[in-house]
């Protein structure tokens, strides 16, 4: 999820005033198809984000089980 945040906080903080022409006075247009693609892109990493979330199990045993096993192998 946190990802997800980071992933969404850097492309609306980049992409979007580029989209918006903040550099059109220095000459520099992001045309609407990279545009269209860089939203793509940033949907197919959402949604991967995503499914990685799905195999990771939350149950307090086995988030118990992991820390444990970790401390010892140290």
């Amino acid at each position: 999820m946190k990802q997800n945040l980071w992933w969404a906080g850097g492309y609306n903080l980049i992409s979007v005033p580029l989209a918006a022409g903040v550099l059109a006075p220095v000459g520099f247009v992001l045309p609407m198809s990279v545009g269209a693609i860089l939203m793509s892109a940033s949907t197919v990493v959402v949604a991967l984000n995503a499914q990685l979330l799905r195999r990771l199990v939350l149950t307090p045993a086995h988030s118990a089980a992991r820390f444990t096993n970790t401390t010892t192998q140290q």
